[in-house]
């Protein structure tokens, strides 16, 4: 039997799972769905906290040792820019380190962008916790930032996939929510994994997401 794959998570608290348990991240759900499914994936490696911007990820991808000899991996997921749009920092500069993230993303991924899968940012817009808020601008700039991130990841080769659907299509219900009524819940998590479990598999099997 094959060792299972090397699956490392690269992100912010969406990737952690901020106020869920740990068997309930969403890449703790994929890697077993995974495995289910007949490609044996190990238990991910998450490189995640709450409150990341992308600089800050890329930073702490140092001082934790996965970046610039952190391996390498089978399946590399990026899900990152939520907190830059939340200090209303420049889109350009977090574009800017969102693709220093994505070229370490694929250097990982054994230099084959195929095997990264990057994720569009939630829409945390759509949740009570931003209720007296611009909800409308938010979901402007988030709008932005993820077709902009969508483009550059498409452009080369990685595989995109779209959460902010799901992430406003069950943002106002708390059964989706974690306690705090601005991040998922598990119920969402697994709608998550869910979502993500064929593209997951096509880059698990080297197929390209590009155009």
């Amino acid at each position: 039997m094959s060792e299972p794959a090397p699956f490392l998570a690269l992100g912010d608290s969406y990737t952690i799972g901020e106020g869920v348990t740990p068997s309930e991240r969403w890449p703790v759900r994929l890697a077993r769905a995974l495995t289910a499914v007949g490609t044996p994936v190990a238990e991910p490696r998450i490189v995640a906290r709450t409150g990341w911007t992308v600089a800050e990820m890329l930073v702490a991808m140092e001082r934790e040792g996965v970046w610039p000899d952190g391996g390498r991996h089978a399946l590399v997921t990026l899900l990152i820019g939520v907190n830059d749009q939340y200090r209303g920092l420049d889109p350009s500069v977090t574009l800017a380190d969102h693709d220093r993230a994505l070229a370490r993303a694929v250097t990982l991924a054994g230099d084959d962008p195929a095997r990264v899968v990057a994720i569009s940012i939630p829409d945390w817009g759509a949740t009570p916790y931003a209720a007296g808020r611009d909800r409308a601008r938010i979901a402007r700039e988030l709008d932005a930032l993820n077709a902009a991130q969508h483009e550059r990841v498409r452009a080369l080769g990685a595989h995109w996939v779209d959460v902010t659907a799901h992430s406003r299509r069950h943002g106002g219900d708390p059964a989706y929510l974690a306690e705090d009524l601005l991040h998922p819940g598990g119920r969402a998590y697994a709608e998550w994994a869910d979502a993500l479990l064929p593209t997951a598999r096509a880059a698990l099997a080297g197929r390209s997401g590009g155009i």
